[in-house]
């Protein structure tokens, strides 16, 4: 797919699967990122995309920056894991923000027993308020 993407318009890049191109894009400061690191989420395994989600939280302007955290969001989706990075990111950010979509969708589709112990808790708070 490497050839049917292009960083002017962004056509193409939600199906992105060459990470050395979004390196490249991260250097030249590419406009549409954060639609390639979706592409990259849906694509490739999560320890290739995660370095470039978790760059994409920290570099990319306030509405390009949802996007890397939707990216986390389909990570947990697709493969039911995220890397230590990405949690460590999910947490920094914290609910209740950009990451609040990212975490409730770990919470879901991540196995309990496979969550660090921050997300635990955020799942057994969550938990308990449904309950009630």
């Amino acid at each position: 797919m490497t050839s049917e993407y292009d960083w002017e318009t962004g056509e193409g890049l939600s199906g992105i699967d060459d990470p050395v191109a979004i390196d490249a894009a991260f250097e030249r400061g590419e406009q549409h990122l954060g639609t390639a690191v979706i592409g990259l989420a849906y694509t490739c395994p999560p320890v290739v995309a995660s370095p470039r989600i978790v760059r994409a939280m920290r570099v990319l302007d306030a509405p390009r920056r949802e996007l890397a955290f939707t990216a986390a969001g389909i990570v947990a989706r697709l493969h039911g894991e995220l890397t230590p990075e990405l949690y460590a990111a999910l947490r920094a950010e914290g609910p209740g923000g950009v990451a609040e979509n990212a975490i409730r969708d770990t919470l879901t589709f991540v196995p309990f027993r496979s969550l660090p112990l921050w997300f635990k808790w955020r799942w057994l708070l969550a938990t308990v308020r449904n309950a009630l």
